[in-house]
């Protein structure tokens, strides 16, 4: 396995991205969620890239427009479609001997593959999709990578929490003793007794994006994260095509998340080979 740095173009600028090698006919696409760039938070996604070539599959990460070393301007997740398109084929041209294309995203990642519908790829996986209505981009990046906010649980979400902490004897000792802010308490199970919003455009818009795409698709859920449980409350739960990973957040950090989240991706590579 080597990795060496890349440009491509992509409507009139240029994207930076990080190519991994390996020997299979199927390689693997990450695409960064956010304005995170292709390093990912904290590197996990160099580090996911590793792992997924030394296990004999190339990996090409990258940059979208306006983010990290790339060129142009930030359009968001939601005009990110030609940034994929751009690196599906500028992966084809430095890996020739490709032959199907897997592309993996967490969180507006997900979304954005979503969105794109696929086109060109041979096999989904999407994380923790982000279902929340997109917000202006902020003019600068973090100097630190940082997970997104946590978006506001739903009402039914809500509602499992409540039912699982009212079997906790941990957490009722901490209502019994006061060590439980009781205003705050109050406040969610007043959001709890509400019914949940209809799905919103966006998510509605993502349904239809793969509802006629023709290959595999994964859905992968961190069992704590609050963006996948908040589209686990607007998609239908017996979609078989769902996974859901135990005690993991968000970006899969947790050392039992990460093996899972690994094994994962190598399955829909394998499945796609």
């Amino acid at each position: 396995m080597s990795r060496r740095q890349l440009t491509f173009p992509c409507e009139g600028v240029h994207l930076a991205g990080s190519l991994d090698s390996a020997a299979a006919t199927t390689g693997l696409l990450i695409v960064s969620g956010g304005n995170e760039v292709r390093a990912g938070p904290w590197g996990s996604q160099a580090e996911l890239a590793e792992r997924i070539a030394t296990a004999g599959f190339p990996v090409l990460r990258f940059d979208r427009r306006g983010v990290g070393d790339s060129e142009g301007e930030n359009g968001g997740f939601t005009a990110s479609a030609p940034d994929i398109a751009a690196a599906l084929k500028a992966f084809r041209a430095h890996v020739p001997t490709l032959k199907r294309i897997v592309a993996f995203g967490n969180c507006d990642a997900a979304s954005a593959l979503m969105l794109a519908r696929g086109e060109g790829i041979d096999a989904l996986v999407l994380a923790n999709p982000w279902t929340f209505e997109p917000e202006p981009e902020p003019e600068a990046e973090p100097e630190t990578p940082r997970e997104p906010e946590a978006p506001p649980m739903p009402p039914s979400v809500l509602r499992a929490h409540y039912l699982r902490r009212l079997t906790d004897p941990r957490a009722l000792w901490r209502l019994l003793t006061g060590k439980v802010e009781v205003r705050k308490l109050a406040t969610s199970l007043a959001e709890a007794v509400k019914p949940d919003a209809p799905p919103s455009s966006l998510a509605q818009q993502m349904s239809e994006g793969i509802a006629d795409y023709p290959r595999a698709v994964t859905i992968l859920i961190a069992e704590r994260d609050r963006t996948g449980q908040a589209f686990l409350a607007s998609w239908d739960r017996s979609d078989e095509r769902l996974r859901i990973c135990p005690d993991a957040s968000h970006s899969f950090v947790e050392p039992q998340a990460r093996i899972w989240l690994q094994g994962q991706i190598l399955a829909a590579l394998r499945g796609a080979s």
